[in-house]
């Protein structure tokens, strides 16, 4: 095998055994589907990519591609007027199917959702093979193909089997000395935060429900980045935990767990000094906020002092040991039965809901004169949290996924929730 997987790879792949662990990307264009042609395109360009032959071994935490013909098919939905709607029960539909994670496997499905002025081609791919970013740059290049156009992106040949952990070490030397010091306040912090009740830890079943924010409410989010001195991704963890602090309501009541804890993932690569456009591969960290989100705090006010933890985070790098919290996590489990370890990840890990955001405009231009797209994306809960915000941002709009176990939420409280995250722009516009 020629390739090992980092630590947030290895824990991908534990975590798949107990819950799917999938991420669905769409990208919509305003062209004809030729199925024969696409599906061709798709296969011969994975093949010259050297994405095919793709061999796990899970117990050494090992991979290749060992390359060979690409095989993949292409299913087709029907559209509708609401596509949103369509994309929202296929995406459900994408999470909850597993793919298979030990010996040689295709880590990739494709459908395409037929509409009258267009198609979407949708990807559903194995989370331990790659991140967003890899994706995007994929779909770029698959799209690109089919239209016609010259759309910049993979420098080929593509490095499948880059080292992501030793060069952390490498380049942030006092990294772990300074991780293994930071328990001493991150591990009481985390025992004052509330739990979400899972009704039954061993239903991995999730629901997903696809949203977009238009070009006006993203100015209005934008406008208050800048007003407030706060980063987007910092505005959207406060619009996280604002809606989701109503389902936390119980811990106003509480002695001591009164805290509501949401994740924010962040993409590693440029940390690692990777180039995104000759790498493929998974390289993730994560880091938590934890806040007591007052009822009166306004979303002005918390996404500030969000800021204020979030900044401190990036200046020392402090995600960058997430591989030291994902390695202790999997000893901790090492032994233990699938149940177990289902239960162990509801119990240990107080956290409401995580952030993955993502900027498409960064590597997918939108030139005057081409082809338009639209992009949308949803990712696994996995088992550690029970709900994942997804935004995606294209063009001057932001699609958002999603994703939430349905242990936890029930179908009416998610229903409630999309207009909840419409109402909270209305009150940040009043505020600027």
């Amino acid at each position: 095998m020629r390739g090992k997987l980092n630590e947030f790879q290895k824990n991908v792949l534990r975590w798949n055994r107990v819950h799917p662990y999938n991420a669905v990307h769409v990208v919509r264009i305003p062209r004809p589907l030729d199925q024969p042609r696409l599906i061709e395109t798709i296969n011969r360009e994975l093949e010259s990519l050297g994405l095919t032959g793709l061999v796990i071994d899970r117990r050494r935490y090992t991979f290749e591609y060992r390359g060979g013909p690409a095989q993949n098919e292409l299913k087709t939905i029907d559209g509708s007027n609401d596509l949103l709607s369509v994309l929202s029960r296929e995406f459900e539909l994408e999470l909850n199917t597993a793919f298979q994670d030990d010996g040689a496997i295709n880590p990739f499905r494709f459908f395409a959702i037929r509409e009258d002025d267009g198609f979407s081609l949708g990807l559903t791919y194995f989370h331990v093979i790659a991140g967003a970013e890899a994706i995007i740059l994929l779909m770029k290049r698959l799209i690109g193909r089919y239209t016609g156009e010259d759309l910049p992106g993979f420098s080929v040949p593509l490095d499948l089997y880059p080292k992501g952990d030793p060069i952390i070490l490498r380049l942030y030397p006092t990294l772990l000395f300074r991780k293994l010091a930071s328990y001493a306040s991150s591990v009481p912090a985390m025992r004052r935060a509330s739990k979400p009740h899972y009704q039954d830890f061993r239903d991995p079943a999730i629901g997903v429900r696809v949203f977009s924010l238009s070009a006006k409410q993203f100015e209005i989010l934008w406008s208050a980045t800048k007003r407030w001195g706060v980063t987007v991704n910092d505005l959207f963890l406060a619009l996280l935990m604002k809606t989701l602090s109503p389902f936390a309501a119980k811990r106003f009541a509480a002695t001591r767990r009164k805290n509501l804890s949401v994740g924010s993932i962040v993409n590693t690569r440029r940390d690692l000094g990777f180039d995104p456009f000759k790498i493929f591969g998974l390289f993730l960290g994560s880091f938590v906020v934890s806040h007591p989100v007052p009822e009166e705090m306004t979303v002005e006010n918390l996404a500030m002092e969000i800021h204020n933890y979030t900044d401190r985070v990036k200046k020392t790098r402090a995600y960058l040991g997430t591989p030291v919290d994902l390695w202790l996590g999997r000893k901790l489990v090492f032994f233990s039965s699938a149940n177990q370890e289902k239960r162990f990840y509801s119990k240990a890990h107080p956290l409401w809901g995580g952030v993955t955001n993502m900027n498409v405009n960064t590597l997918w231009e939108q030139r005057e004169g081409g082809c338009p797209i639209n992009y949308f994306r949803a990712v696994s809960t996995g088992p550690i949290t029970p709900l994942v915000l997804a935004p995606t941002t294209v063009g001057d709009v932001v699609n958002i996924g999603l994703s939430y176990r349905k242990t936890v939420f029930s179908e009416t409280q998610m229903a409630e929730y999309v207009p909840q995250f419409g109402e909270l722009i209305k009150e940040i516009e009043v505020m600027l």
